[in-house]
This record gives structure tokens, sequence and C-alpha cells, in this order.
């Protein structure tokens, strides 16, 4: 059991290196052969001549295709010393909410990033993505599907603990009312008892349609802008063959955030503040779907926060905070077996395993029908 305190030094020690050491290498273009390499560096505790000494047991750091997420970061705007002065400077925070997967989540402390723990076949399947994704970034970098950054392992003491870093879709200073996990499909697609109980529960589809049942509403140019960019989005997804990938959607609802405020008293007004922008390109919301923010001429509004404004049926103004997660399951056999069992036992159409371009399809469908409309 590697504590985590442990697990976090690791982490910051091997970023710390792997990307001093890239900086030495001349930038170049990037080539096939990138997406394969596999640096594995040696941390002694008692130190070496490559690496500092450290309070932790010894342990190996490896940096999957360092030159590919170098090539990556720079396209999302990401310098190497912001990128580690974000990571390594001060101690990560563990995040108690994690996913349904249970896996580890870790947040650097300016927000700006997110370390998840992930399963060797994930880590595998996301290094078999790697030149497409390349392809599809040079393309088209304002995306909605993850941003990642680095892919990474840890091993010690006969354990492998494999971490992606991604941008962080949610930043802690906005407080976020309501959150769901939006996959278009309606079978079994709600919130469980227990999650319901948590302090900021993820929401599913059905608990949508119930909360939000006339959708929420964009004014047209933004609405087409985000069905554009999620139509080409599941379109690369298809293309893997991914599935059971799921829209992440945060509402931040400003009326009730200043009815909120009225309510408390003034002492609680220094939390106001207005986050710092976020260092990496079309890193936020409103970014990714939309054409010329920081290119120049910027159309984010202070008072926007990053988030896309829409209303709800009420009228009430609001801020999401959106992007396509869990997007390294890829339809594999087990996937194929379980949907045919599904598919034996229920209506096949509802369930949310499927062949993909009909998972895509339904996904698109459900977003830009249901859940976001055009004002």
């Amino acid at each position: 059991q590697t504590t985590s305190s442990a697990l976090k030094g690791a982490i910051q020690l091997g970023i710390t290196h792997t990307v001093g050491s890239l900086s030495t290498k001349p930038e170049r273009d990037v080539l096939m052969q990138d997406f394969y390499v596999v640096e594995s560096i040696f941390f002694p505790s008692e130190g070496s001549n490559l690496t500092p000494a450290h309070h932790y047991n010894d342990f190996r750091f490896k940096t999957y295709a360092p030159v590919a997420f170098r090539y990556f970061r720079e396209l999302f705007g990401i310098r190497p010393d912001d990128y580690l002065y974000s990571l390594c400077n001060e101690p990560l925070i563990e995040l108690s909410n994690s996913g349904a997967s249970g896996s580890l989540f870790y947040v650097s402390s300016d927000d700006e990033f997110i370390i998840k723990k992930v399963q060797h076949k994930e880590a595998e399947f996301l290094q078999k993505l790697l030149p497409g994704y390349y392809m599809n970034l040079n393309q088209n970098p304002r995306t909605l599907l993850p941003k990642f950054y680095g892919l990474y392992c840890v091993q010690a003491g006969g354990k492998n603990i494999r971490i992606v870093v991604m941008n962080n879709l949610l930043p802690r200073s906005v407080k976020m009312h309501l959150k769901y996990d939006l996959k278009g499909s309606t079978y079994k697609r709600r919130a469980s008892q227990k999650e319901r109980e948590k302090v900021f529960p993820t929401y599913k589809d059905l608990d949508f349609m119930q909360d939000i049942p006339d959708g929420l509403f964009l004014d047209s140019d933004m609405y087409n802008a985000l069905c554009k960019t999620l139509q080409r989005d599941c379109l690369v997804l298809q293309s893997f063959k991914i599935m059971d990938y799921s829209l992440l959607v945060a509402i931040h609802n400003m009326d009730l955030a200043q009815r909120e405020h009225a309510m408390a008293d003034g002492t609680l007004q220094a939390d106001m503040r207005r986050p710092a922008a976020q260092k990496a390109l079309y890193s936020t919301a409103m970014e990714s779907i939309q054409g010329e923010a920081r290119r120049g001429g910027t159309i984010e509004t202070d008072d926007q926060m990053g988030g896309i404004p829409a209303r709800n049926a009420k009228g009430e103004r609001l801020l999401l905070y959106i992007g396509i997660i869990d997007v390294l399951q890829s339809y594999r056999f087990v996937k194929k077996l379980e949907h045919s069992w599904k598919a034996l036992v229920h209506d096949g159409d509802t369930v949310s395993v499927h062949r993909p371009s009909f998972y895509a399809e339904r996904f698109q469908r459900f977003m830009c029908n249901t859940a976001f409309k055009k004002i």
C-alpha cells in the first residue's frame, strides 16, 4: 500500500525530472515512433547522479510518449515551467468525491490540472489512441474531448500505478449547483441513493429529464457552436470505436448564487474572487466550443468565468461547465457481450452500451434535442 503522500511525492519528483530532461532536447516534429516510446528512470531513496534523494521508498517512474505529450501541451499553450509549477510546486489535493470507477483523483492547487489514476487497459488504450488524437487535435484544437497532457506510471513495492494528467473541467472557485453525467440513455440512468446522499452528487439522464424537463436554453450561435463541436467529437470517438462516454454538465446558477450571497452575511463576500485565467488554451467550456477566444479578440466577458451562458425555463441565468469524459472505455469484446445479454433482457435501444455509431447518434440527439435547446 503506497501511502497517498508518498504517491503524490513520487508523482511530483517524476514529473519534475521528465519535464526537465525533455527541455534539454531540441524541439522537433512528432514522428510516428514517438507515440510508442516509454522512458523509465529509477529513483532510489538515497538519490543517484540523475535523481535527488527523497524520503519515500525506492520507486521507478515511467513516462509514456514524452515527445508527443510535449507537443500536446504546446498545442494547448501550456509552457513547461507552468506545467511544472502547477503540478509540482504545491502539494496536490486529493478529491474525495472520486468517479464511479472509484479511481483516485488529484487536482493541482491552482485548479489547472487533474491527475487521474487509470487502469492498465485504459493506459494501453490511450497509448493506441495517440496518433489519432494527434491528427484530430491538429485539425481541431477546440474540442470537448479530454485534453491529455501526460501519461505516467509509478512503480513501487511491486505495484504499478498509472496516471494521466488532464484538464480540470470544474474550477473550484465557481460554486456548482447541479452536476449531471449524461449518456443519452435511459436504462438505469438514475443516480443511486448512495450518490444522492453526497454533498455534491452527480445525477444522471433520468434525473435531468425530471429536474430540467424543458432543457437548458442557449442563444442560437452558442447552441450551434456546441452541437457542431459535439458532432465533430462524436465522429472522432466513433472512428476509434469508443463508447460509453458521457457529457459532464455542471451548472452554476448566477441568480441563485446572488440570492445565496444576499442571505449570507458580509463575512463571506471575500469568496467572490475571480478565478485566475486558466493557463491552458481552450481549457474552459466556452473556449472549447467558440471560435476566436484568446486568438486576439476575446469574446469571453469577465463575468462568465469560462462557463457557457445559458438559461433555465424559469429564465434564471446559468453558466454551464461541460466536457466529454470517460473516453478510455474501448468497445471491446466485453462490451459486445454485455450488450447482447442486456438486449435479450430489455429493449436493446435504451441500453447504454451499444454499437459506437448508434451510441454517438443517440448521444448527439439527446444533447441537441433534450438537454440543450435553442432560444
